[in-house]
């Protein structure tokens, strides 16, 4: 196990290195954005990844790593090496959350970095350059957003506006279609989580499959905004594992998670 002596200030010190590192490689990435860069296929041809979010990654890994050489490594762009599973403390990055948004010259996209440790984020920032917006949350403070604190949105409103898939509709408990408003499509999955922690939006349904980079940064923002992401079960993520799989999961303010959690149960046989 990697000595980790946890703190506050430990938290507090190690989301001033991952909000630098995220800034770095974002602003690496906006130098690609809408100029075309090489695109390649990976997970047998379902998955695109670009120049660009090679190159983020490059200046994350070696700013964390060589910052705090004793803690893990979990990235979407580096093979997995199994040594993270011997670490308490891992950096879980996305170098571009959205690549699809990213290659198309869409905005929403963004670098999520987290801190793991012992299972669950203790620092977490979305930085999203092409809309000037950054994301930060550690153990014992406030969500913020551009400095500024954020909230999940505590009046229920008559319907709830809830980002899904269309086709994931159907599949909801029949009394609750009734109440949700179904949002347009979100490319950065972890970004839709932070639309909920600024009150934009009220909840979503992740459909399974989703990976640990896609998700640590953002629960941590989300909880600290006074939300949650639950899985079915209605327990909190845990990461780190072997496997960095999701099963489907929820996310909403605490108020309404229950009832999101509750009317999302078909959708686990899909």
């Amino acid at each position: 196990m990697n000595a980790v002596h946890p703190s506050p200030e430990q938290w507090a010190s190690d989301l001033e290195l991952i909000t630098m590192a995220a800034k770095a490689a974002g602003e690496k990435a906006l130098a690609y954005f809408r100029k075309n860069p090489d695109v390649q296929w990976k997970n047998e041809g379902r998955s695109p990844v670009s120049e660009a979010d090679y190159a983020a990654n490059d200046i994350l890994k070696e700013k964390l790593l060589t910052a705090r050489p004793n803690y893990g490594w979990l990235s979407e762009e580096t093979d997995d090496d199994e040594a993270r599973l011997g670490c308490d403390t891992v950096f879980v990055v996305d170098p571009i959350d959205g690549t699809r948004a990213f290659i198309a010259g869409k905005d929403v996209w963004c670098v999520s970095v987290a801190v793991v440790h012992v299972g669950r984020p203790v620092a977490g920032v979305l930085f999203a350059p092409a809309l000037d917006e950054l994301f930060q949350a550690s153990l014992t403070g406030d969500a913020l957003k551009n400095g500024m604190p954020v909230a999940v949105k505590t009046q229920k409103d008559a319907v709830l506006r809830i980002a899904l898939a269309e086709e994931t509709v159907g599949l909801l408990e029949h009394g609750y279609r009734s109440v949700v408003s179904r949002i347009a499509h979100v490319p950065s999955l972890a970004y839709r989580i932070a639309m909920i922690a600024d009150g934009r939006i009220d909840g979503t349904i992740v459909k399974k499959n989703s990976h640990d980079w896609d998700l640590a940064a953002a629960d941590l923002i989300l909880e600290r905004a006074g939300g949650a992401l639950f899985g079915l079960d209605g327990q909190p993520l845990s990461y780190n594992r072997p496997n960095v799989r999701h099963t489907v999961l929820c996310a909403a303010a605490m108020p309404a998670l229950p009832a999101l959690i509750a009317a999302s149960q078909g959708l686990e046989s899909h």
